[in-house]
């Protein structure tokens, strides 16, 4: 009879380190869950501020060209291209209204 509640105890030990195991992992994945979430809101950010970026050298190398002067073919180039660009936008605007 001893060596059943032995093996009963030892049975119910294991099955409290299973548990406590459990929710060791549960908090671990809710911690990791959550630094992947701001990891992301992150990376969102980032990507804004590099599309900002891109925006404001676009603006630069456009007035840099206007300044010259000299190349009015090169102007006309640009320009075409920001109103492609433009046009673009407002396509997938139209689009995501629908």
């Amino acid at each position: 009879m001893l060596d059943f509640e032995t093996k009963i105890s030892g049975i119910e030990y294991k099955i409290r380190q299973l548990i406590e195991s459990k929710k060791a992992l549960e908090k671990q994945l809710s911690e990791s869950e959550q630094r992947n979430r701001e990891l992301e809101s992150q990376i969102y950010n980032n990507n804004l501020i590099i599309k900002q970026l891109e925006e404001q050298n676009k603006i630069l190398n456009l007035g840099n060209t206007l300044s010259d002067k000299g190349n009015t073919t090169e102007i006309k180039i640009k320009i075409n291209r920001l109103i492609r660009e433009i046009d673009k936008s407002i396509e997938l605007l139209t689009k995501v209204e629908k």
